[in-house]
């Protein structure tokens, strides 16, 4: 679920800042500037796991701060394909299940990846499964809200980031499409995915 990335970056640190440790300060600010931030193919920045090799400081005429080129290791939100997640469900729509996993929310089970069969119901806007009992009879299990779910990672998607809202000749601002940079696409079309509800012994509750 999570890598350990490489990067190579110059560090802007400013001057009320010289007093204390180099080092700390430099940490500081390369969490500052990456935390929850998304690389194309790469993944999304969690934390600084260490600093490998710090550079020689410059400090430019008429600014004052210092700049160092640092070389670091940093932890990436990247899961690999097929890796088995555990999430919590946000919602249920048309297009299909949305999961966080608290700290990472673009998680979404397309319907074609739920077990089969399964209907979309509107009204109470949550995705069911029609579970076969045997003799033609279904008993339907439910993919409730805040339910704890598990779930394979079948696609990772990256997407460019839009560009600033444009100007229009009369003045008009258009308005500007909303796309997250970073997207997993998951399955629980297997035996033993979905809802942890779904799997838990009769003794226990299980529907």
């Amino acid at each position: 679920m999570f890598i350990l990335t490489r990067f190579k970056d110059v560090v802007k640190i400013s001057p009320k800042d010289f007093k204390g440790n180099f080092n700390e300060a430099i940490a500081k600010e390369l969490n500052n500037k990456l935390s929850n931030k998304v690389f194309l193919n790469i993944g999304l920045c969690i934390t600084l796991f260490d600093i490998e090799k710090i550079e020689e400081s410059f400090i430019f005429p008429g600014d004052g701060s210092s700049h160092t080129k640092v070389v670091f290791r940093y932890v990436v939100f990247k899961p690999f394909k097929e890796e088995i997640l555990i999430g919590k469900i946000r919602s249920c729509s048309e297009e299909g299940v949305v999961v966080s996993l608290g700290f990472f929310d673009d998680i979404i089970i397309p319907p074609s990846k739920l077990q089969s069969p399964s209907r979309y119901d509107s009204k109470d806007r949550v995705w069911i499964w029609e579970y076969d009992v045997g003799d033609g009879k279904t008993h339907p299990l439910y993919m409730d809200r805040d339910e704890l779910v598990r779930f394979r990672v079948y696609e990772s998607k990256f997407f460019e980031t839009p560009l600033p809202k444009s100007t229009t000749s009369e003045g008009a601002q258009q308005p500007e499409e909303k796309i997250s940079p970073f997207v997993l696409e998951g399955a629980v079309d297997e035996p033993g995915l979905g809802p942890l509800s779904w799997w838990l012994p009769s003794d226990e509750g299980s529907e």
